[in-house]
């Protein structure tokens, strides 16, 4: 058998974690982490980081390795990943499990990335101040223009990653997913892709429930804590700038209304991860 990366992935709440320990278990293999907000040591609750138990049952990778305050790019990611995977590989695994639902990250390790232009200044203060008075729904419908592509597969709910894919657009004159090279790299090792699913009500209900459960466990309390960093880029995620947002206008805003955000926003993302997954044909479905 040649050397494998079998990589585990799937919306948000589908069940990769375990999926994923228990096929490294029977593969002898470590976990890589794939998840981008998982690499951050600052968040835990709302990024659904696997259990103490969970950790302790196989290695992991890439679990909180990164401060917020950094920035870590999916080119980052490739180098780091890539380099982990050969050292992996010559210690005599023969198989690997990588899990998350990244998409871009994931593409990164499997195609590789060209190299995306840096930050313009000037540029993000433009766009940055567009955002703060026009709101995210204006460079939305840039982006919509510019790349339709990106605007189908990435977050848009998320304001930092709208306004780095325009930003990439209005630099380069190319989509942000061009950046995807046409020629894949040429990988050293087979790759398996397994998307895990679940009918639509069945994941909702899932992710709902685990909205509460991240609440009950003390998300409003780890997101409170985190209120100097909140302009840090990792922080614009679903479950965190609700609650930012409700701290913001508390009296104007109930918990509840938070936590229904939050579910709405998650269950969005989701349905997002699934519409980038479908444009995959090497990916195989399998229903948990």
């Amino acid at each position: 058998m040649g050397r494998r990366l079998v990589i585990v992935t799937g919306p948000t709440g589908v069940g990769k974690t375990a999926y994923a320990i228990d096929l490294a278990l029977r593969c002898g293999s470590p976990v890589i982490n794939c998840d981008s907000r998982q690499f951050y040591k600052e968040m835990t609750i709302g990024t659904a980081v696997p259990s103490p138990e969970e950790l302790a049952a196989v290695p992991h990778y890439f679990i909180q390795t990164r401060s917020v305050r950094e920035l870590y790019t999916a080119g980052m990611y490739e180098l780091d990943a890539i380099a982990l995977i050969e050292d992996l590989f010559a210690r005599g695994h023969e198989t690997l499990v990588m899990c998350g639902g990244s998409g871009f990250y994931i593409d990164a390790v499997c195609n590789g990335l060209d190299a995306v232009p840096p930050a313009d200044e000037q540029l993000r203060s433009e766009l940055a101040a567009r955002l703060a008075a026009e709101g995210v729904e204006s460079l939305r419908m840039d982006l919509r223009r510019l790349d339709p592509e990106a605007y189908d597969t990435i977050d848009i709910a998320n304001p930092a990653r709208v306004l780095r894919a325009l930003e990439v657009c209005l630099l380069s004159g190319r989509s942000f997913t061009s950046f995807k090279l046409s020629a894949p790299k040429q990988r050293s090792f087979e790759i398996e892709k397994i998307c895990l699913w679940r009918p639509r009500e069945a994941l909702y209900a899932r992710i709902d429930r685990r909205v509460l459960q991240m609440i009950d466990d003390g998300l409003v309390d780890e997101v409170r804590g985190l209120l100097p960093l909140r302009d840090c880029t990792a922080l614009k995620t679903v479950g965190y700038r609700e609650i930012f947002e409700w701290l913001d206008h508390d009296g104007e805003m109930s918990l509840d209304e938070a936590i229904g955000r939050i579910q709405t926003n998650t269950r969005h993302y989701a349905k997002k991860q699934l519409s980038w997954w479908r444009r995959d044909p090497s990916v195989r479905w399998v229903e948990i």
